[in-house]
């Protein structure tokens, strides 16, 4: 981050000096708040934790080269003191925003956040030093760490803001204030949290919201609950999407051979063919997204097509696509689930199958509420409209759910099966899989479905990873 003596980070959150014999000390590392972290001049943020307290790692900190402790009482060591360490996170943050002069450019969305995050990035980085959220660190813990990251030299701040409630966002752009804020859809992504796609759009909507006159807010214009937030918003109306009244639009969208989307891209200042090395045609509307923020920052639409065209998964298991020596292919998009993500990796699995026998291993999405049933029985009756090869359905009720769901469709629900677990699910595909095979494993992150697909990959030994 950029260097600030401990005395005046003390003063910017309100907290007091102990047991520190020079003020004068920067702080010139990055904000951690797990020690292990730690590097030479870092600031340890002792939070308390259900299983683990972080002031009892205080000393382990400082001697692996933090200058000092954040923390909520004296810990023997070099400390600044606070009520909340949270709520002084958040305050250090908001600080170095302020002085740093970057362009903030802030997005959300009930489903792509994170591949959009890194799109955007990936373009912006050809123009200038971006500093942007890593994974999915979108909370109010994970957003300011990322925010004090930037330094001197930053000039574009890119971050993800999730929301699980309203006023959730309405705090994040307190702390970090955007100049450019896009959001991608309203999809149904936690609704048993929210209780509605009303509730969502109107919590998402916060972050237009806390545009300033001269900002720009980004809008899908192929979603109505989205393209409803310009009323919201006193800053300037960009709009993405295929609508031929968006300001950025896609035509002539197909797939290649092996399931990456290509399109022709438009913008106000020009047009540029863009194919993408991701895969799945649910991309178009992320690169779609990614553009307008860089046409907004003024990048002509051949330097963007260039970007897109050449962007990778900077993330974790989201359509992560690795081949292995026998042909199998396994997609790796086990990080999380909703309805929206689920039946998008379906289409990019039965896209990328054509001509080679697919399986779709999945588990249950989390926080739907009393849409839970229908929706796993839409993703199941999904399956078998797309012709994918075989559906294993990995879990409990949910899972009992997505099985039924391809069952009731037609007679291909006797291609389908439901296993208790990962481990039954691992034993099968084992004992199956041919080469050729491709292979999709997803469900919400609580389900640990990651674990199908390293142990199909491990199976292998060596692979080629594309």
């Amino acid at each position: 981050m950029i260097a600030l003596s401990l005395a005046e980070t003390a003063s910017v959150v309100g907290g007091q000096t102990h047991d520190i014999p020079d003020p004068s000390v920067l702080v010139h590392g990055p904000v951690v708040i797990d020690s292990r972290q730690v590097k030479d001049g870092s600031l340890f943020a002792a939070f308390v934790g259900e299983r683990v307290d972080g002031h009892d790692y205080a000393e382990q900190a400082v001697r692996a080269g933090a200058v000092a402790v954040l923390a909520q009482r004296r810990v023997g060591v070099p400390a600044i003191v606070v009520e909340d360490v949270q709520t002084a996170l958040g305050a250090l943050a908001r600080h170095v925003v302020r002085r740093l002069g970057a362009t903030l450019v802030a997005l959300t969305g009930s489903a792509g956040k994170t591949s959009t995050k890194d799109l955007i990035a990936q373009v912006l980085q050809r123009k200038a030093p971006t500093v942007f959220t890593p994974g999915s660190l979108n909370n109010e813990i994970g957003l300011p760490l990322t925010a004090l990251t930037a330094t001197e030299e930053t000039r574009f701040l890119v971050l993800e803001m999730g929301a699980r409630g309203i006023g959730h966002i309405s705090y994040l752009t307190n702390l970090t204030p955007p100049q450019i804020g896009l959001v991608l859809n309203v999809g149904t992504a936690h609704i048993g949290e929210f209780g509605g796609r009303e509730q969502i759009a109107q919590a998402k909507g916060e972050l237009v919201e806390a545009l300033p006159t001269e900002g720009a807010a980004i809008l899908n214009a192929d979603d109505p609950l989205v393209r409803a937030m310009a009323s919201r918003t006193k800053a300037k109306v960009i709009l993405f999407g295929e609508s031929g009244e968006a300001d950025v639009r896609a035509e002539n969208v197909r797939l290649t051979d092996s399931g990456q989307p290509a399109f022709l891209l438009h913008t106000p200042s020009g047009a540029s063919e863009v194919t993408m090395r991701l895969y799945g045609e649910h991309h178009v509307s992320n690169a779609l997204a990614a553009a307008a923020v860089a046409h907004e920052l003024g990048m002509s639409a051949s330097e963007i097509a260039t970007a897109l065209s050449e962007a990778g998964s900077l993330s974790r298991w989201r359509m992560e696509v690795t081949e292995r020596p026998d042909g199998v292919t396994i997609v790796n998009d086990a990080y999380n689930a909703n309805p929206e993500s689920m039946r998008a990796a379906l289409r990019a699995l039965a896209a990328m199958g054509k001509g080679r026998r697919t399986w779709a291993v999945l588990g249950k999405m989390a926080e739907l509420g009393d849409e839970a049933l229908a929706e796993h029985d839409a993703v199941g009756r999904l399956a078998v409209r797309l012709n994918v090869g075989k559906l294993v359905a990995v879990g409990g009720r949910e899972a009992s759910w997505l099985q039924l769901g391809a069952y009731n469709e037609g007679s291909w629900g006797e291609e389908s099966v439901h296993v208790s677990d990962a481990q039954a699910a691992i034993d099968l595909l084992r004992s199956e899989l041919r080469p050729g095979d491709v292979v999709l494993v997803k469900a919400s992150r609580s389900v640990g479905l990651e674990s199908v697909a390293q142990a199909l990959l491990d199976a292998e030994g060596e692979v080629a990873a594309r």
